[in-house]
């Protein structure tokens, strides 16, 4: 208990990339894209602009994600005067679903883990430190 919570996070990150990696190796996404891939599903529609804002990314780093993922054919960009706007394609919302459902398995494995209230109190905890972090601009 005498280490920083940041190695925790990270080996928790490590193990979700791995589990999702498996559960999903054969759509050839890096585990970097999935949450770009989510995001546009829940968010079908938005611009280049709004996505680098929701992911707190600059546009750079948002439109080389966007290209990866139109070269694989999970979403596409269509201009709209001076914006791109984003869409998911129908293989796009396969991926998601299959990518959500592995997360919510990902989540069963932490719920065995912990009891119903501390697993509520430690998604509560999460949440409030990334709003935090992300008001705080860090």
């Amino acid at each position: 208990m005498d280490l920083p919570t940041t190695p925790y996070i990270s080996l928790i990150y490590r193990y979700h990339a791995k589990f999702l990696n498996k559960q999903i190796k054969d759509v050839n996404l890096t585990y970097g894209l999935y949450p770009f891939l989510i995001g546009i599903y829940k968010n079908d529609g938005l611009s280049q602009e709004q996505l680098a804002t929701l992911f707190s990314l600059n546009e750079s780093t948002v439109t080389r994600n966007l290209n990866k993922l139109e070269k694989l054919g999970l979403i596409k960009k269509t201009p709209l005067k001076r914006k791109k706007i984003i869409t998911i394609t129908d293989d796009g919302v396969g991926v998601a679903k299959s990518v959500m459902d592995c997360d919510e398995k990902w989540d069963d494995i932490i719920k065995n883990e912990l009891t119903e209230e501390e697993f509520l109190s430690f998604k509560r905890a999460l949440i409030k430190i990334s709003k935090r972090l992300d008001e705080s601009n860090y």
